[in-house]
């Protein structure tokens, strides 16, 4: 029947704790497949030496913009359809799938045009220096591509909006693995160099894209229907989706920036010399690893959470919230330690030609200074995502612009520029940042999840 629950959509009405643990496993592993791709990236460009490196690092901020956009538009149409399903709205939720995918072509062509056109004068503003026709090469590939990545993004936030975080893993594990496999070939065999690497992500992700519109669109197994005819949009489905949306992408956006701004910091602190660039950029690959369980969970507790809204069930809004962050500390404490003693081989492993030898001391460092706040992040970045489940996007979007453009850029300044710490103090403002803002965010929900359970003794008094 049209309207019979899946699967997916009883797991999130069910009880809170199996659910985040139902849900987060499978996007766990889908990420760390997806995490090992980034690194195996970064293992192949770094055997074409620091420039290469450092021409990936300068594009990453703009491949983390797509990605910002993907993710606003998809976590703001997840968080939508979880609340519709808790409140038991289906042709709500309907709609709302079918505006995040209109949303999508009007973005794509927004985006791609501009960036092709402009990519040279743009990479010369922020210093490619001489890296930038390496960095060239590879930015427009990576623009040309931006469709299949923000559909990718979208259409995987619609599954995880359902509850149906399994298939979510099988798109994304196929091309993360498709691109693990083609990096080698595009890069060498077909001796494209870093431009190769480009063209195995777009191709890994449209394979991955063709896969998820399959179950959407044709086989129509999903909770979610679609319907495009006579379509219009709806003033409130907008609001709804943009409401947690926007300030999703900008939270995004806001970390894109504070990329660019640190990328800035470190080649005017060091004089010119990108290295800084390539130590920051491979290290962050490696920083993506270690906070994977709890991007996991976030995406699960934005599911649970909004479909515990939905439905009024506050209780169950507070649990997802406690239980996340327990579990995600616990992870968090396990890798860091691991990253923490094994730095110098892991640094070695993107270090090992002797064109990127001269990094690996500097790489070392910076793995083990950052390692001293992941266990921090769950409170971070689970409360941001409660937010973002029950709708409050602008709440997760003012801790987010506090953590990376307020904090960080103090942090760095301070440290940095002002006490002289060169790029160690470049690092350390980033944790001192990190550790302070999740800690004030994790309190602000906590407020707001009483303040909600008050609201349900009122009411069963009342």
């Amino acid at each position: 029947m049209h309207d019979a629950q899946t699967e997916g959509v009883k797991t999130l009405l069910g009880e809170p704790k199996k659910a985040i643990l139902k849900l987060a496993i499978p996007m766990i592993a889908a990420l760390l497949i997806q995490t090992l791709y980034n690194l195996v990236d970064a293992l192949w460009v770094s055997g074409l030496g620091a420039d290469a490196l450092a021409a990936v690092g300068f594009v990453f901020p703009f491949f983390m913009i797509i990605m910002a956009l993907g993710t606003g538009i998809g976590m703001g149409a997840g968080s939508a359809i979880s609340r519709r399903i808790g409140a038991k709205d289906k042709v709500g939720a309907d709609k709302v799938a079918a505006h995040a995918i209109i949303l999508l072509l009007i973005t794509t062509i927004l985006f791609s045009i501009p960036f092709l056109i402009f990519s040279q004068p743009l990479f010369k503003i922020i210093g490619a220096g001489p890296t930038l026709p390496l960095t060239i090469s590879y930015a427009e590939v990576i623009f040309l591509g931006a469709g299949v990545i923000l559909f990718s993004n979208i259409a995987n936030a619609i599954l995880r909006g359902e509850g149906d975080a399994k298939r979510s893993m099988y798109a994304l594990a196929v091309g993360s693995v498709l691109n693990i496999i083609l990096d080698p070939i595009f890069i060498y065999t077909f001796d494209l160099g870093v431009a190769g690497a480009a063209w195995a992500t777009i191709i890994s992700f449209s394979i991955s894209s063709i896969l998820l519109a399959n179950w959407l669109f044709f086989k129509k197994n999903t909770f979610v229907h679609f319907s495009f005819k006579g379509f219009h949009f709806d003033r409130l489905i907008l609001s709804d989706i943009f409401g947690v949306g926007i300030p999703a992408s900008v939270s995004q956006l806001s970390m894109s920036l504070s990329m660019l701004i640190i990328n800035f910091l470190i080649v005017f602190i060091t004089n010119g010399s990108t290295d800084g660039v390539a130590i920051y950029s491979t290290g962050w690959r490696v920083a993506m690893i270690a906070v994977l369980p709890v991007m996991g969970i976030a995406t699960a507790v934005i599911s649970v959470s909004g479909a515990a809204y939905g439905a009024k069930a506050y209780e169950k809004v507070n649990i997802s919230h406690m239980y996340s962050i327990k579990i995600g500390f616990i992870f968090e404490l396990f890798i860091a330690s691991i990253i923490f003693i094994f730095a110098p081989q892991i640094a070695s492993v993107f270090t090992r030609t002797a064109e990127a030898a001269h990094l690996a001391e500097g790489l070392t460092v910076f793995l083990r200074i950052m390692s001293i706040y992941y266990p921090s992040i769950s409170l971070g970045m689970l409360s941001s995502s409660l937010f973002q489940g029950v709708g409050k996007g602008i709440n997760a979007f003012i801790a987010t612009v506090l953590r990376t453009l307020v904090f960080t850029m103090l942090f760095i300044l301070v440290f940095a520029i002002t006490l002289n710490g060169g790029l160690l103090g470049i690092w350390w403002g980033i944790v001192v940042a990190n550790l302070i803002s999740s800690v004030i965010v994790f309190i602000w929900v906590r407020v707001y999840v009483k303040q909600l359970m008050r609201t349900t003794v009122h009411l069963t008094v009342g």
